[in-house]
């Protein structure tokens, strides 16, 4: 019988195998100071493209004296239990009720936490009978969710409408076989590597042609996109026909918790089912208390979400103008996609951040294929234009680096030990 903890030892994963050599810096590195555009890495001052603070609230003023208002008021303890048991306030319920409004729905439920929250809620809306179609782009979370899935799922290319179509295809004719079951449709109103907003309009359309329920994850869309900041679904116009519309805190909001808002009688049967949320304690007060004042300012400010497209763009502008590819992003997240393989990756990074003071994070095989970097930069509200410029200049030149073969190591040992 092997010992479970020794074979964990020898095999710790593609990220994992570098920690010795990554820790502390290209991994869980530590930013210090206050949130915003520039912080502190290792003592030094650098501009930050890796927060998703996209409205620039972590550290609003107004935010931050509700923050600690609610504390003062509350602790964090409040309220104790779970909602259904004890831990159920009316400001639980407000909440719910103005991100209902706000996202054109009959009701909402709070969640705890984002990427538990939807693992949960495909959880508590599929049997066994049931059948999933899904972007082969989804986020873990959503993927997560799918392993908890007990019936069939089918998998659509990224964006590709004639594929999703063939798989609803399939869908319902096993629904038909098996005299039993539904389809549940699963993706996001904004990518999140790639910034390309999901397809929703067209595949809205297809409920003309088959039976199905949408859900949509738009974390990256909520406070960023549509007239009012409603996010994917306001911006398509089809808001209406999306069944479940699913956010998070954690970005536009710059807090903790999630949501999802739909026909009432749904988001019932959720609140009285989910078990991430019926087992677990309940939202403390000073979140909710600061995610109210969080949206009622998302609302009434229009001018941060516009100081946030006008950085995007300044940005994403200048990166195409300098000649380097953003890929399809439609939206505030800005990928820039180069040729390397990780030893090039992390000398580039190192670069950026000790000699141009530029913190971004890199994604690398294997989360891509192997001979390709992406770097994605977050725009937020925060943000200035002597930032961008600073950050295209420092761009420009490290590119020119690495076209020329100068970031040709062997080993990211001393990237992170001589520091």
């Amino acid at each position: 019988m092997a010992d479970i903890f020794e074979r964990l030892l020898k095999h710790y994963g593609p990220i994992g195998e570098h920690r010795e050599r990554s820790h502390g810096y290209y991994t869980f590195p530590k930013l210090e100071g206050e949130i915003g555009n520039r912080m502190q890495f290792r003592g030094k001052d650098v501009v930050v493209w890796s927060l998703n603070n996209y409205l620039g609230l972590a550290n609003h003023p107004e935010i931050r004296k509700a923050d600690a208002d609610a504390t003062a008021d509350f602790g964090l303890a409040y309220p104790m239990g779970a909602r259904m048991m004890s831990g159920n306030s009316n400001y639980h319920e407000q909440l719910e009720k103005e991100l209902a409004e706000f996202e054109h729905k009959e009701d909402a439920i709070l969640l705890n936490y984002g990427y538990q929250g939807i693992m949960s809620a495909i959880d508590t809306l599929c049997g066994r009978h049931d059948i999933i179609v899904y972007d082969a782009e989804s986020h873990a979370c959503i993927i997560d969710g799918l392993r908890l899935h007990t019936g069939h799922r089918y998998v659509y290319r990224h964006n590709d409408i004639e594929d999703c179509e063939k798989q609803l295809q399939r869908a319902a004719a096993l629904i038909e076989k098996q005299k039993q079951g539904g389809i549940l449709v699963i993706t996001e109103g904004v990518f999140g590597m790639a910034g390309d907003q999901g397809k929703l309009k067209e595949i809205c359309a297809l409920k003309d042609k088959y039976q199905f329920r949408l859900l949509v994850d738009d974390a990256h869309g909520f406070g960023t996109l549509g007239e009012t900041g409603a996010g994917a679904g306001e911006e398509q116009g089809c808001q209406d026909e999306i069944d479940l519309y699913f956010s998070t805190f954690a970005k536009s909001m710059a807090s903790i918790g999630a949501f999802i808002a739909g026909p009432g009688e749904i988001i019932d049967f959720i609140r009285y089912n989910i078990r991430s949320q019926i087992f677990a304690k309940s939202l403390p007060m000073p979140y909710v208390i600061g995610n109210l004042k969080r949206l009622r300012m998302l609302r009434s400010m229009p001018e941060l979400k516009a100081k946030l497209w006008k950085n995007a763009k300044a940005l994403q502008d200048g990166l195409k103008k300098n000649g380097f590819d953003i890929g399809k992003t439609d939206s505030v997240v800005t990928p820039v996609y180069m040729k390397g393989g990780v030893p090039e990756a992390t000398a580039m990074v190192a670069d950026l951040r000790e000699n141009y003071g530029i913190f971004c994070s890199i994604v690398v095989y294997p989360v891509i294929p192997k001979g390709h970097i992406i770097y994605r930069l977050i725009p937020t509200a925060a943000h200035t234009l002597e930032d961008i410029d600073a950050t295209l200049k420092a761009f420009s030149e490290t590119k020119a680096k690495l076209d020329a073969g100068a970031y040709k190591v062997e080993d990211i040992v001393h990237m992170a030990e001589e520091r």
